[in-house]
């Protein structure tokens, strides 16, 4: 294995550990939108309250490693979706300031306030992160250098938004199943009624999205051995939670959600490499893990530097998951 291609995975392993992770606190600010009552908002914020920061890292290491690995990559993609990315990050400061200020005033106005804001941005990211992804398996316009030779308006194509209503429909189904296991009876039947409407939501625009994606997407390869993998992997996750929560096992319900939400990261790198960013109409101008990334030192270095950090990563988010395992209750300390 080359260390482009390395680097190709270990980008790939960082969003999907934050798409699991923080793909269910998405799901849970969507749905607070509609709690009734502020006892269940405050169970909401509560039950991602000590893990979302941490979550978001992932976000952020995944970043990171993009801007290093493939330099080239991240100018172009970031210059390319930047008032799509504004956006993101303003939904994404105001949500984590929202944590905060929420209980600071007592007047119901204010906390009313603050939880739209709460979920406004969970929605936002929800529905910006499948619209990203749906653009570059669409494939961006790049000119002969690989900058980005588009509109905002031409990243507003059908295809694009339906995976992003993929994704909001997939993180609404993972934060049902979370807060699910989080809450007491009478929340947890709804959001188990709620995470099971939602997976055939789900399962449902995965289908459409991959019939869009045979006509739209000129990197859609169904005859790649990981691509069938992946699908296999989407399609379990997806028919196992439903069955699993007739089965009364909520954990098996989340653990499959998780797999199938893998699984969709898994397709989208699949589908796509060698390439990072395929050019619409000439897949000869895309940037390639070849052609996009920085020097071999500079990849064996950030190498060795990874794989002394990730198992840090891992065991901290372990540790903190297993400290805040069980039921939410809410006292004086609670958001």
């Amino acid at each position: 294995m080359d260390l482009q291609t390395a680097w190709f995975l270990l980008f790939g392993v960082l969003l999907t550990g934050y798409a699991v992770l923080d793909g269910f606190d998405l799901g849970v600010g969507v749905l607070s939108l509609f709690a009734r009552g502020d006892t269940e908002k405050r169970l909401h914020l509560n039950a991602i309250g000590p893990v979302w920061d941490g979550n978001e890292v992932w976000l952020l290491t995944a970043a990171g490693s993009l801007f290093a690995a493939f330099p080239p990559v991240y100018a172009t993609v970031f210059s390319g979706f930047y008032v799509a990315f504004m956006v993101l990050l303003a939904a994404l400061v105001a949500r984590a300031v929202s944590f905060e200020f929420r209980s600071k005033v007592e007047a119901p106005a204010w906390r009313r306030t603050w939880d739209l804001v709460f979920g406004l941005g969970s929605l936002l990211p929800a529905l910006l992160y499948g619209i990203a992804v749906g653009n570059v398996l669409r494939g961006i316009p790049l000119d002969d250098r690989g900058e980005f030779a588009g509109t905002f308006l031409g990243l507003l194509h059908p295809f694009p938004l339906l995976v992003g209503l993929l994704t909001l429909a997939m993180f609404v189904t993972h934060g049902a199943l979370w807060m699910a296991g989080k809450t007491g009876e009478d929340l947890r039947a709804r959001m188990i009624r709620t995470a099971g409407r939602a997976c055939w939501v789900w399962a449902g625009g995965f289908g459409i999205t991959s019939l869009a994606a045979a006509s739209w997407s000129p990197v859609f390869a169904p005859g790649r051995p990981l691509v069938w993998l992946a699908l296999l992997l989407v399609a379990g996750g997806l028919i196992g939670v439903p069955t699993l929560l007739r089965r009364g096992s909520l954990r098996g319900a989340f653990l499959a959600s998780s797999v199938a939400v893998a699984g969709h990261v898994g397709l989208v790198g699949a589908s796509l490499y060698p390439r990072l960013v395929p050019a619409i109409g000439d897949l000869s101008r895309s940037l390639t893990i070849h052609n996009a990334s920085s020097t071999p030192r500079t990849l064996g270095v950030m190498l060795v530097v990874a794989l002394v950090g990730m198992p840090v990563v891992i065991a901290y988010t372990a540790f903190v998951y297993r400290v805040f395992k069980g039921r939410v209750t809410l006292d004086e300390h609670s958001y």
